[in-house]
């Protein structure tokens, strides 16, 4: 199979007869309640909910979408892409209702309630639903709630897999990493930031599956894909944020040594680069921080 027009961007300049453009797919777990996925684990399914339910940990996911990750998938420059938004079907209704609400925003998304199960498994098995049948050629990439990307990072994908078309098309599975981003923290003061680099991280990940594939980025631990793929490491600059929060592990947070107040530049840069919007997030963070 030759991929060349396979991953070209959908126009009917540029695709030949017959030829379908590669799907996108990015995944983002909001609170669903896992079998495994998780850096702190419970002794039962019901403690793991109560944890994941429990009322602040859930305002501060909320914040944290509304702040990073929702705006960076609004602002895409290629908006052809599908974000299957994955939620246990025992999430409190009003939750529910609440994120379904803000994805009326962004029309890319789809909301998809699932049953407790084992976190890989089950989030593989959402991606290929998404991809139908015919499971064509797909760009996968995978993101927390507490994550952005940047505003170009679906085009670069795409742009990446035609230049390396010739790599791709003899391999089941070719990984894509862009080292370069920033790591922040949300506050009503504004956004602590700092420049980061660092290789295989999730927000900074895309994986692309051949035609009739049915393993996906969830297949594996995100920092051991390089054991199993052909990857394309890529230093361009600014391409996605790693949130942080209270919530996160001592081992994350310790990335945050250094970090500082945005500047006017270095919100101008968020809002170039992210969509996001730093004067929204002091709106967001000032009623919980009063």
């Amino acid at each position: 199979m030759v991929l060349l027009g396979l991953f070209q961007r959908r126009s009917p300049s540029r695709l030949g007869k017959g030829q379908l453009p590669v799907q996108v797919i990015g995944l983002c777990r909001f609170s669903y309640p896992a079998l495994g996925g998780f850096q702190s684990e419970h002794e039962t399914i019901q403690e793991r909910t109560r944890f994941l339910y429990d009322n602040t940990r859930l305002e501060e996911r909320f914040r944290l979408f509304e702040s990073f990750t929702l705006p960076s998938l609004q602002a895409q420059t290629d908006p052809d892409f599908t974000l299957i938004v994955v939620i246990g079907t025992d999430m409190p209704v009003a939750r529910r209702e609440q994120l379904e609400a803000l994805l009326k925003n962004l029309p890319q998304a789809r909301l998809q309630a699932m049953p407790p199960g084992p976190h890989r498994t089950i989030m593989a098995q959402v991606i290929n639903e998404a991809r139908g049948v015919d499971r064509r050629p797909c760009i996968q990439f995978r993101m927390d709630d507490d994550d952005a990307i940047a505003c170009d990072f679906v085009a670069k994908a795409r742009d990446v897999a035609q230049d390396a078309a010739p790599l791709i098309e003899r391999n089941r599975l070719t990984a894509i990493d862009f080292t370069h981003g920033h790591i922040a923290q949300p506050t009503a003061r504004g956004i602590l930031a700092g420049s980061v680099a660092r290789q295989y991280w999730v927000p900074s990940l895309a994986v692309i599956a051949q035609s009739g594939v049915s393993l996906t980025v969830m297949n594996f631990n995100h920092v051991k894909l390089w054991q199993f793929m052909p990857t394309l490491t890529l230093n361009d600059p600014d391409m996605y944020v790693r949130g942080i929060s209270d919530w996160n592990t001592s081992g994350v947070r310790a990335a945050t040594a250094g970090a500082t107040l945005l500047d006017a530049s270095g919100e101008a840069l968020f809002r170039d680069r992210y969509g996001i919007c730093t004067e929204r997030v002091r709106r967001l963070y000032r009623g919980k921080e009063d």
